[in-house]
């Protein structure tokens, strides 16, 4: 299926500000250069979380121009927008910036899951990928019905899944789930709301009593919540908090003297920003890995020689924590779907309808990860017109204090019981917005 092309774009300038680098656009793009938007938030509750990975995404193009002069001679250009977390800001975004650069977007990466609620209704009438990397609504893996949305790596159910797949080793097994007590802290949102259909299905499958609770944007008063769970002592927490929510929900877990190594968070509730403002209080604490964790690998080399050892880059006083390390993983995604397209297109800017065909043919294999600097990051990922989230895997890690460490193998997501809720669910999706799914066995 093709679909119409997207560009790339890089910011030109960095301007410091109290409230972090910014960045800005530069000159008008050359005709030879592909435009990648990205939605950004660099100010306001969420900024804490949403610096590093835009830091790590934009660090990662500067370094793919500095290095190779693009992808196969064509340079790419990026440009930052603004949207606080905002669902209607990141709409103004969209709308403002698809249409820029020589061919327009290549992709939209919206960092956001109630912006990636709003952006699915309008891609398919602009025929424009959505990158969505570990987020996003977790029906989309089924290309058929989300023919624009790539929500790589994980979705919310799989995290669901993992989370309690984790819990039940802890305890000796899925037969000790029965009984147990699991309560939802989540941020009452789209984003937080996401993980409970999955958590449902695994509560009657398992036995458990699951109950949710809700905090109210941006997550700085949950006193009432965490009185709620030392009166019912839940065995376990699961945290889907994002920015100051986070450290707060650590803060209330100590006040009422729940442990921090009975709760789990989401991998958008496992970073440095979550832990370090709670200080000893974060000790024990864990959380989901979206595969990676902090560190340094073979790519943070190639963007120190190639980047900061040439004054540029944005990220330095992030560098190598967990989410500049997502938001290179995006920029590697979404930059690698443009040099598959690239053979059967061209070696020219692509139209996003033809960087959505090279997503649903990337096919990142171990060899060629390692090629790129990710080999201990980031696990293969195969995108196809049927699955277009690619991967299933997670790990845990926990802060003692100090940093990460990894206390877990890789589990895989249980598809005998997410794939029928995808289908399920998209299907519902389908009916309602009146969308004809994809034969995707006459596109191969």
């Amino acid at each position: 299926m093709l679909r119409k092309t997207l560009a790339f774009a890089t910011a030109a300038s960095a301007v410091l500000s109290g409230a972090g680098i910014m960045l800005s656009a530069g000159p008008a793009m050359a005709q030879n250069e592909q435009f990648i938007p990205r939605l950004v938030y660099r100010t306001g509750a969420y900024a804490p979380n949403g610096i590093p990975f835009a830091n790590g995404a934009a660090d990662y193009i500067t370094m793919l121009n500095e290095r190779d002069g693009g992808i196969n001679g064509i340079k790419l250009s990026m440009e930052e927008c603004e949207t606080g977390y905002a669902t209607d800001k990141g709409v103004e975004c969209y709308e403002r910036l698809k249409g820029k650069g020589p061919t327009g977007a290549a992709y939209f990466s919206p960092l956001s899951t109630g912006i990636t609620f709003a952006l699915t209704e309008k891609a398919p009438g602009d025929k424009i990928p959505l990158l969505t990397t570990g987020y996003g609504r977790s029906e989309s893996r089924n290309g058929a019905v989300f023919a624009w949305n790539f929500i790589a790596v994980g979705s919310y159910w799989t995290a669901a899944d993992i989370a309690i797949q984790h819990i039940a080793k802890e305890l000796g097994g899925f037969d000790k789930l029965k009984g147990k007590k699991i309560s939802l802290v989540y941020h009452d949102s789209p984003y937080g709301k996401e993980p409970i259909a999955a958590l449902e299905v695994r509560a009657k499958l398992n036995g458990f009593n699951f109950k949710a609770i809700p905090v109210t944007h941006p997550g700085v008063e949950q006193k009432s919540q965490w009185l709620a769970i030392r009166q019912d002592r839940p065995d376990y927490v699961l945290l889907w908090g994002w920015g100051v929510m986070n450290s707060t929900s650590i803060k209330e877990a100590a006040a009422v003297a729940y442990p921090r190594d009975k709760i789990i968070g989401v991998w958008w509730s496992g970073a440095e920003p979550d832990v370090i403002p709670a200080g000893d209080q974060a000790k024990g604490y864990k959380a989901l890995m979206l595969q990676h964790g902090a560190g340094q690998f073979a790519v943070h080399a190639d963007i120190e020689k190639n980047v900061y050892a040439k004054g540029q880059g944005v990220g330095k006083d992030t560098f190598g924590q967990v989410l500049y390390n997502r938001g290179l993983i995006d920029s590697l995604i979404g930059t690698e779907a443009i040099r598959t397209a690239q053979p059967k297109f061209g070696k020219k800017p692509l139209t996003d309808e033809e960087e959505s065909c090279g997503f649903e043919n990337l096919n990142l294999t171990a060899a060629r990860i390692k090629e790129l600097g990710f080999e201990g990051m980031l696990a293969p990922i195969k995108f196809s017109c049927e699955d277009h989230q690619g991967a299933d895997q997670g790990r845990v890690h926990q802060w003692d204090g100090k940093e990460w460490k990894i206390i877990s193998d890789f589990y895989t997501a249980d598809r005998k019981i997410l794939d029928p809720m995808v289908a399920e669910y998209s299907a519902k999706y389908a009916a309602e917005k009146k969308i004809t799914p994809r034969d995707c066995s006459k596109e191969k």
